[in-house]
Parts: structure tokens; sequence; C-alpha cells
């Protein structure tokens, strides 16, 4: 039903799917549970019952963890959601073969959620090792040297978060229904909640701005933050009072974590550091990377490494707290170290720009190169430097093909795990063409040396054994198709 040379086929028979297996199981296994004691009475009297003891047995069988690191590598490779991965998944041969089914399933894999458990589950170890497999994959199938690892480019950029642009009036008004929410579900009846008020306000400062008309737009939002202070002031009377005895401990959790946060948003102005710029997502920052058509981006920074000349990914770490691009730069190496290190390879040479000046003490053994020394550099740098801004581009497509442009997972936990599966879905596109291209140059060496041998049955039989080494087997139906073309070249 399928090609056998597709290159998503020829990838599927060359990633270390058992060693995958083997290092993610660990995460998915039984906890062994303690045995509970009881004393139970019968009519022959009193006694002691063990129960509860040994690892479980319940619940369903957990599905493959081959299919679902597959789901992964795919969801990031052709930039899709959850919900679109499992549909697509369920009409394409290819994918299901990719995930090691034998036969065609028209059914869906599994529900759309359980893809964000699994790869909370994981880790982020978990995703490096995923990372860690396309890597060796390539050096494997030879689209890479091994050499070509210790020389890489290093850049940063901003992975922006899944929040609206921040706005005073928006969140003011965002943080008074919180509030009042999260109060409803802790048992607490409040006199006055301004819900007409609030929304009439919010209409009001959006039509403001529009218009602008500042003044009266300030003289809205500060009645909006005396709103949001009178709601806080009345929830936190009333947890306080002698008579409050909440029924459910998290809806009184949840409210104090709403409180704390639209506290911060009633109190915070315009130049203080530190600002809550999202109620769902206060690890959201304001970075500013000097672009003119986008001068402030909401986010979080997160540095990538690639290979100098092909271009591999060979790291992909998130940053929170808006560092210093240079004092990021050692945890950026030795995450790359460390996926190396099956491969008896480690950066020697790091490109940089102007950005990682001066870290040099903190980098020992590493060459850094960049143009702030462009007078000291020699040839070889120099032409190597040519090529740092190699990695712009690279950046570019990861954000527009392998959906590191928005990250929609939670919390500084999320950044971490979406920018490793960006990078993963970028090798994974990266070695897809590099199957293709090293297809087609096999191809064209075998119609060259066809012609000097001097029978077909001797071309046969070398070029046979060739294609079977690297598994693609292009001879059984490329060759039969040539040889009653092909004649004994008179050499």
């Amino acid at each position: 039903m399928i090609d056998m040379h597709h290159p998503l086929v020829v990838l599927a028979g060359r990633l270390p799917w058992s060693r995958i297996e083997a290092a993610l199981a660990t995460k998915f296994e039984r906890s062994d549970r303690p045995t509970q004691q009881l004393v139970a009475g019968d009519m022959f009297g009193e006694h002691d019952v063990e129960f509860g003891g040994g690892v479980s047995n319940g619940g369903r069988p957990r599905l493959s963890i081959r299919l679902m690191a597959s789901l992964v590598y795919l969801k990031n490779s052709f930039n899709l959601s959850d919900e679109e991965l499992v549909q697509r998944w369920s009409e394409n041969l290819y994918w299901q073969f990719f995930s090691g089914l034998e036969y065609f399933e028209p059914r869906l894999p599994c529900d759309a959620t359980q893809i964000g458990r699994f790869r909370r589950a994981i880790g982020e170890e978990g995703l490096e090792l995923l990372l860690q497999s396309t890597i060796e994959t390539a050096v494997q199938i030879k689209a890479i040297k091994p050499a070509e690892l210790e020389r890489v480019i290093v850049d940063s950029t901003v992975m922006e978060k899944a929040i609206a642009h921040p706005v005073d009036s928006r969140l003011l008004e965002i943080a008074r229904h919180k509030v009042v929410s999260a109060a409803k579900r802790a048992g607490i009846v409040l006199k006055q909640t301004f819900a007409k008020e609030g929304k009439e306000l919010r209409r009001k400062a959006g039509g403001y701005a529009h218009a602008k008309q500042f003044r009266r737009l300030k003289k809205t939002v500060k009645r909006q933050r005396t709103i949001l202070g009178v709601v806080i002031r009345e929830v936190q009377r009333r947890i306080e009072s002698p008579d409050f005895a909440p029924d459910n401990a998290k809806a009184v959790s949840d409210l104090m974590m709403w409180l704390e946060r639209a506290e911060r948003i009633r109190t915070q102005q315009r130049h203080d550091k530190n600002k809550l710029y999202a109620l769902h997502a206060p690890e959201v920052e304001c970075i500013s990377k000097g672009k003119a058509r986008k001068p402030y981006e909401f986010g979080v920074k997160v540095s990538l490494a690639v290979t100098h000349k092909s271009g591999l990914m060979v790291g992909a770490r998130s940053f929170p707290g808006n560092p210093y691009d240079g004092h990021v730069l050692a945890a950026q190496l030795e995450q790359t170290t460390n996926l190396l290190q099956d491969l008896g390879r480690s950066p020697t040479q790091v490109i940089v720009d102007l950005g990682y000046r001066g870290v040099d003490a903190d980098n020992p053994g590493i060459e850094i190169i960049h143009r702030g020394r462009y007078k000291s550099l020699t040839l070889q740098q120099k032409r190597w430097l040519k090529r740092r801004q190699a990695i712009e581009p690279m950046i570019g497509h990861t954000k527009s093909d392998n959906r590191m442009d928005r990250c929609w997972l939670q919390g500084a936990l999320g950044d971490a795990l979406h920018a490793l599966s960006c990078a993963a879905g970028y090798n994974i596109r990266w070695l897809l063409r590099a199957i293709a291209r090293l297809g087609v140059a096999w191809i064209f060496c075998v119609l060259n040396f066809a012609g000097r041998y001097a029978s077909i049955k001797a071309f046969e039989t070398v070029w046979t054994d060739k294609f079977r080494q690297l598994g693609l087997n292009l001879f059984a139906i490329k060759v039969p198709a040539l040889s009653s073309s092909l004649e004994p070249s008179p050499i």
C-alpha cells in the first residue's frame, strides 16, 4: 500500500525505537503501594487484615510508547494541533507505518488529550532523548559527519506565549471577574460584584484608546482599579471573619492565588519591573529584541544551537527571567554536550553574535568566535563567521513550520517542553530532506557507474548489496527498467 522508498518509511527503519521505548518505559511503571492493615471482626472474633499491597494491575493498558513518541515527532514536524494530528493520523498510511503499525487502521490512535499527558509524563529528559535520537540517526545515515558536531552556531529568540496583548483595562476587568468567580466557588456571597459596571468600563476604555482620548481613558482605568480594590478587600474581610467555614480546601487555595495576582495587577505601574502580563500565565516576560516591526514580545527566551555546516539542531533550551544572552551560553553548551555524549563529540567552537561577548572565562576550552574580535581572527575563523547568520532562517522555519511561534503549554515547564518538541520536529523535517537528497544522489551514482561495467549482471550484483546496506532497496524497482535499455560498454 505504500512506497518503501518514501523518506518517512526509510526514517521509520532508522530511528532507534527500541532504545527510546526502553528509556521511556521507566516513566510509566506502576508504583509499589505499601500494605495497609486494619482490624476486622467476624464470628470468630477480631483479627488483622492486610490489603492494598504490591503493584496494582488496575486500569486500562497503556498505549505503545513508540506510537506516542511518533505522535510527538509528527505533531511538531507538520505543525499540527493535537486534534488535527490524531485526525490526520487515522487517514495517513505513512504516518501509521512510522508509528509501528503493520496494517492500516481507520481509527484515531488515541484521544487528543493523551498526547499532552504523555509529554508531561516523560518531561524534559524524555524530550531530550527524542531530540538526541534524531541527531544520532543523522550521523548513522551519514547525512552529517561527526566532526561537524564540534562547531555550532548559537543564538537566542523569543518564544511567545499564547496570551492577548496586555492592556491595563482588560487585565483589571479579568482580575475582577476571576476573584468574583473564585469567591463564589469558595462559598462567599459578595454584596456587590460590579459585573455590569465593569463590562461597561471595559467597553469605554477600548473606545477612548482607539479615539486617542487619553484623559478619559486614564479616568476610566482609575475607576477600574477602584472597583477591583473594593472587591479584593471585601473578599479578604469575608475570609478573615470567624463565620467563614469553607467546605472545599482547593477552592480556598485557588481564591488566595487569584487574590494575590489581582493585587499585583491593581498595584503595578507602567515602569515597574517583574510585572504581571497575564492572569493565567504569570511566567510571561516582556522581552525587547530591537525589532522595528515588533518592539516587544511577551513570552520566554529560548536558546538554539545548530551545526555550523549542515544546520542540524543540536540544542534547544528555555531560560525564564530574560537573562543576558552571554550568561546562558554555558548552560546551552552543557545541554548540547549531553546530547552528543553518546557520539563521543562535544562543541569546541561556537560562532555567536555580539550579545555573547565577555563570557570566555565562563566557558573554558571553548573557542568563541564573534565579530567583536574580527581583527584578531584567522582567515579560517573569518570564513566561519560569515555563516553565523545562517541560524536566523532556521529560527524562522522553526517558528513557522514547527510551532515555536506560539507556546500553548502551561507554565515554565510547558515552555521547556515546547522548545524541545519544536527542535525535534525541525530535525525530523531535516532528516526527511536528507534522506530524499541521499536517495537521489545514489540514483545518479548508479547511472554514472552503470556504463563502466562490461556486464549488466556484474552491475546488479555490486549495487544491490550497496542499496541493501542503506535500507533503501531502490535497485529492485529502478534497475530492471534500466537494464533493458543499457548496453554493455565496450570499455
